[in-house]
């Protein structure tokens, strides 16, 4: 059951103003696409750097990247429950965008494979942004929009990582890998001074002092939520193996960043409208969706290496990102106590990264030693379990009568 009573309601922030809901998601949209831009600077050609420059194998890439996920995990669940207790928000949104910036100057300046980690540690802590800023945007949002503004995010994320592949393109023949990465860390330190000036901290109502998160505040349908998305997750690996898999299959080296953008576009198109779908129609069905793209990419790949046929994987890789992200977050935000909001969130995100650490990793060993179409055969499988689960999922939001 949840929790209920005065502490739990006295912790809920006071309604917004109209003008104030749009500032602040018009705020969060335009911080998204910058820091996104610096981000997708990197990201085309990030395991290009780490296996063909700094000489790791697959299974070092996926420790790598498994790592950040996991630390994403855990910096969100810190942060989520810091927030609700500190009844902060803006700081570690800010906090967090500088993180990122400074991570790509390490970045930069590595030699060997093994000093990333501290920076894929600093890259990755940078997510403590996350939870408190998504528990704005369901504050500020009601039942009838949320999911179209946490879809309005995740299109500004996408088009900034557009923006940052075409520069990648652009400039990587010019500048290298290492003058890139500094680049990049340009647009998140401009994404961090934005939010400072722009973003007021919520309005908090005086009285009782937030007690912390209880496990009594979640109820089972919360439960099954986040355990279907860690069995989710534990199949659903970095997008580093679809742009080593379409090396693989034959694509040239300068073209792997454009089949990145491939994505980028198909997601940064798709995100808001799904996003309303969801206000529409109901949440779930708009995450099978998510999970039925999933399931096509790793069908096409496991089966084909026809280059069109991978060509196609990555815009049903946007569909799926597009689909399933917004109302994966939305479904948490509607399931979760409004009191806790924020540390429910860091807690989701908690349970997702924790599973894609072994999810990432277990992909890079089976890829080196079975095959590459071992992992997408595997994912599959867990994909399938995952939206089973979610069928029995109640209390999601359904559009009025």
């Amino acid at each position: 059951m949840r929790e209920e009573g005065p502490s739990a309601e006295t912790a809920v922030p006071a309604p917004p103003s109209l003008h104030e809901t749009r500032r602040t998601i018009r705020t969060f949209a335009i911080a998204s696409f910058l820091n996104d831009l610096g981000s997708d600077i990197i990201y085309p050609i990030w395991p290009l750097f780490v296996t063909q420059v700094l000489k790791a194998n697959m299974a070092a890439l996926g420790f790598l990247d498994g790592l950040g996920e996991a630390v994403v995990s855990l910096s969100q669940a810190v942060s989520g429950h810091w927030s609700d207790k500190l009844r902060r928000r803006k700081v570690f949104v800010w906090i967090g965008y500088l993180c990122g910036a400074a991570s790509r100057l390490g970045y930069a300046a590595s030699s060997i494979w093994p000093h990333l980690v501290p920076f894929r540690v600093l890259d990755r802590a940078g997510k403590i942004r996350s939870a408190p800023r998504d528990a704005i945007v369901a504050d500020v949002s009601t039942d009838a929009n949320r999911g179209r503004h946490f879809g309005l995010l995740r299109a500004m994320d996408n088009l900034g990582a557009v923006a940052g592949i075409l520069v990648a393109i652009a400039l990587f023949d010019v500048l290298g890998y290492r003058l890139l990465f500094a680049l990049a860390a340009i647009p998140s330190v401009i994404g961090a001074l934005f939010i400072l000036k722009s973003i007021k901290e919520p309005r908090e109502p005086g009285g009782r002092v937030f007690k912390g998160f209880s496990l009594r505040a979640i109820d089972r349908d919360l439960a099954l939520y986040v355990a279907l998305n860690g069995v989710f997750a534990l199949g659903a690996f970095t997008y580093s193996f679809l742009l080593l898999n379409a090396k693989a299959a034959g694509f040239k080296t300068g073209f792997i960043p454009v089949l990145y953008l491939v994505y980028s576009v198909a997601a940064a198109l798709l995100s808001y409208p799904f996003g309303r779908l969801s206000d529409r129609v109901g949440r779930k069905p708009v995450m099978f969706i998510g999970y039925g793209a999933w399931a096509a990419v790793c069908g096409i790949a496991a089966a084909t290496r026809d280059l069109a046929a991978v060509a196609l994987l990555f815009v049903l890789f946007g569909v799926h990102k597009a689909a399933l992200e917004p109302v994966q977050k939305t479904i948490a935000a509607e399931l979760a106590p409004a009191a806790y909001r924020a540390s429910v969130l860091g807690a989701f995100q908690m349970v997702v990264g924790l599973a894609a650490l072994p999810a990432s990793l277990l992909a890079g060993v089976l890829w080196d030693r079975a095959g590459r179409r071992v992992p997408f055969v595997v994912s599959l499988g867990l994909t399938a379990a995952a939206a089973l689960l979610l069928a029995f999922v109640k209390g999601t939001k359904r559009p009025a009568a």
